[in-house]
């Protein structure tokens, strides 16, 4: 029996109308959309978005989160309402530009979730704003573009430039979904309608920031790893996910001071739209310092590394719950990763 999490929220939390407020950092417009809680229990919750995410694609996730902790969703520059950003900027402008838009709507601290391309976001914030985040979940991340992945990429950005949206569509759906385990994959076929119809009516702005934020994580390929993040993250993807895999996501784990690692059950790349509901479960337990083990939605849960090991300079291994093996020596950053062991 899974075990979610069904506990009411605090007497009398009612979510308030959204406050959408525009920003402007370096000359480029960026916006952010507070919703608060009349009885939050836990800090702020910032959410970062992937490629083809805006500050309001959250619906599911930010209802449910809402039951303990304001929600903050933002469109930095590049993303949705944000102006297009130019290539050549790196992570540094937009963590920048994301926590300018928390100093402005009054919030110093927050926990953070971020979605595939906004987990390196996500990760540059906690490094160079650590007095800023408190914990942190990154969805479906790795350390840089995976080599297998480059040239698809760079061909359906070439589709892309030349307006040739159905081979753009086809070819995205196939770098970001695995297409062979896709009925292993719960509401699979769902969500790929649902991309397949996004990612085929994006408007022409949209079809720019797609190119420059794709330019962008080819340009800057590879995260800073040299400063470890202090804040207790959860690096989280889904058992058949082929474009982030499981190795990948816990190597990144083991990058930060304090690392746990899980794999979702029944869940490609885009888990977030696949298992909403145990995603935000997952999310909300982990900010709250609770345990994951004992929880039927995850195929494998572990804490990669404790800041007490080795005096914090090394990985490692305390396994809470696993059903699956994913341990053992994990590629570089320049090497091609080894098939998902499932």
């Amino acid at each position: 029996m899974a075990l979610m999490d069904t506990r009411p929220a605090a007497p009398g939390s009612l979510p308030l109308p959204p406050k959408v407020r525009a920003h402007t950092w370096r000359g480029y417009h960026c916006e952010s959309r507070l919703v608060r809680t009349t009885a939050p229990e836990l800090p702020p919750l910032l959410v970062i978005g992937g490629a083809f995410q805006s500050k309001e694609s959250w619906g599911r996730l930010e209802r449910e989160a809402l039951r303990r902790m304001d929600v903050v969703t933002v469109d930095p520059p590049g993303w949705g309402a944000g102006s297009v950003l130019p290539p050549h900027h790196g992570a540094d402008l937009l963590a920048d530009a994301i926590c300018h838009m928390l100093s402005e709507i009054g919030i110093d601290r927050v926990n953070i979730a971020g979605g595939s391309y906004g987990t390196a976001l996500a990760y540059r914030i906690a490094q160079t704003h650590p007095e800023r985040v408190g914990r942190m979940v990154l969805c479906g991340t790795m350390t840089s573009i995976p080599v297998h992945a480059r040239a698809g990429i760079r061909s359906a950005l070439d589709h892309l430039r030349a307006g040739r949206a159905e081979e753009f569509t086809e070819e995205t759906l196939a770098i970001l979904m695995n297409g062979e385990q896709q009925d292993q994959v719960v509401t699979g076929a769902r969500v790929r309608r649902f991309l397949r119809r996004r990612l085929s009516g994006l408007s022409a702005t949209e079809r720019e920031q797609a190119l420059t934020n794709t330019e962008r994580l080819l340009a800057h390929d590879t995260l800073d790893l040299t400063q470890p993040p202090a804040a207790p993250t959860l690096a989280v993807t889904g058992e058949h996910d082929t474009f982030t895999p499981p190795e990948r996501c816990r190597q990144l784990a083991g990058t930060c001071l304090d690392g746990h690692f899980a794999v979702v059950a029944g869940a490609d790349h885009m888990l977030l739209l696949e298992r909403p509901v145990e995603m935000a479960d997952l999310t909300t337990r982990f900010l709250a310092g609770e345990a994951l083990d004992g929880l039927d939605y995850l195929k494998h849960v572990e804490r990669v590394r404790t800041p007490e090991a080795d005096g914090g300079a090394g990985p490692a291994r305390h396994p809470v719950h696993q059903r699956g093996p994913f341990g053992g020596a994990l590629p570089q950053a320049n090497e091609a990763p080894a098939p998902a062991r499932r």
